[in-house]
Order: structure tokens, then sequence, then C-alpha cells
């Protein structure tokens, strides 16, 4: 790829997006979280016999748990992928990057990217695991609930990022984890909210991915879809904007 072309697409390639790709599969500590730590709680919470019996919906307790659990591990699978970063920072990667065309809107956006494989990996794991132990859903409800758990975590990508790029690497994994538990029972991702209660998850960056994730059982309004899909693109743009700049201060120095 010419200078030319790199400059055009802010120095984004390709080729750094593999070197990033096999970075991250050998990080073997992250790849477990990523795939062993939703299925577990998935295997905790929702293979009951009393949830596959339940209805919730257009699906069962069971499929609605399943929905949950993958949503928070694709939450925690790319939130972790995008927070590496404060260890790269931490051995002076960051510096390194001002000696390419790579600007931070390429940078930020190639490690969304790989956090979103991450993702991926997370999602695929708990809706395998959902069909196993009887997880009831349409086949459209299926393919739907999937690719909507699984591209709303991009919001999380760019936290993980942004908290990467925001504090040092011996305190960014041990705060991410806590801040997404809270996040997630805030949003109401793991006890859906009611009353008061339940106008102050919507601002909550998890109630706009867990409510698009069940669309597919049909218990959403058209209003709180709209106000979900503004969630997204608000905190994506959020934390996103964040890190981008974050990233930028960080190479200035």
């Amino acid at each position: 790829m010419t200078t030319t072309t790199l400059d055009r697409f802010g120095g984004f390639s390709v080729e750094f997006l593999a070197l990033e790709l096999r970075r991250m599969l050998r990080n073997k500590r992250t790849g477990i979280l990523a795939l062993i730590m939703p299925a577990v709680l998935f295997v905790a919470v929702g293979t009951q016999s009393s949830s596959r019996g339940e209805a919730y919906g257009s699906g069962n307790l069971t499929a609605y748990l399943m929905v949950s659990m993958a949503v928070y591990g694709a939450m925690f699978s790319t939130a972790t992928g995008g927070a590496t970063v404060a260890v790269e920072r931490a051995h002076g990667w960051s510096r390194q990057l001002r000696l390419t065309p790579l600007r931070p809107a390429a940078y930020v956006a190639t490690k969304l990217l790989i956090s979103m494989v991450l993702g991926l990996f997370s999602v695929t794991t708990v809706f395998v695991l959902g069909a196993i132990f009887g997880a009831s859903l349409s086949p459209v409800a299926w393919v739907s609930c999937f690719v909507l758990a699984w591209f709303g975590s991009l919001v999380f990508a760019a936290y993980g990022l942004f908290l990467g790029y925001l504090l040092p690497s011996e305190n960014v994994m041990q705060l991410l984890g806590l801040s997404l538990a809270a996040l997630g029972f805030g949003g109401g991702l793991f006890i859906k909210p009611s009353g008061w209660f339940e106008n102050v998850s919507r601002v909550f960056p998890t109630n706009g991915i867990a409510t698009l994730a069940r669309l597919p059982f049909g218990h959403e309004s058209a209003g709180s879809i709209v106000l979900a899909l503004l969630n997204v693109v608000v905190w994506t743009a959020v934390f996103g904007g964040g890190a981008a700049y974050l990233f930028r201060r960080d190479t200035a120095r």
C-alpha cells in the first residue's frame, strides 16, 4: 500500500489490522476470559428446566437469559480488548506510533475492529450453549438477536479503549470489571427495571444495547427503540471521540 493511499485513509492499513489481530489472539488470558466468563454465567443462571418451560415474548426465558449473557459477554470482551492499550502505553507503543502515518481515527478504528472480533467469539460461545440447553427462538430471532448483541457491543469496545488511555495499566482491568458490572445492573441488563428506575436506566450505555438485542422478543415499544438507538449512537461517539482525543494527547507528549 502506497504512502498516498495510507494518507488518504488516515494511515489505516490491512497489514496493521492483521498484526493487531495476531497480537490479540496470542493473548491467551484475554481469549479465555472472552470465551469462559460469559459461558459460565449463562450456564449458572439460564439452564434450569423452569427457565426452558417459561415463555418470554416470542421465545422462552432461557433464550432471554442467553441474549442477556451474550450481551454482557460481548461487552466484557470488547471492552477488555480495547483496554489492552493501557499495557501498550506502558511499553511505549503509543510513542512509537508517532513515527508512522497512522492518525488517531485510524488507530481507534483498528482497535475497535479487533475488539469486535473478540466480542464475536464471546457471543458465539453463549449462543451455542443456548442451543444446547434449550433456548427457544424463531430462526429469524436467533440471527437477529445474535447480530444485535454483537454489533451493539461496539459501544463497549470504544469504552474499553477510552479507559485504556485514561487509566494506568495497573488499574485499568480492575476498574473495568467493576464498572461493567455496575453498568450491567444500572442499565437493566441483569434485572429488568421498573417504575422510576426504568427511566433512569435509559441513560446507561448498557440499556441501549440490551434493548436492541431483545427486540426480536417483541416486548419493546417504538419509543424505547428510538431511545435505544440514540443511546448507542451517542455513547459510541462519546467514548470513541474521547479515545481519539486521548490517543492524540498521548502521542503528542
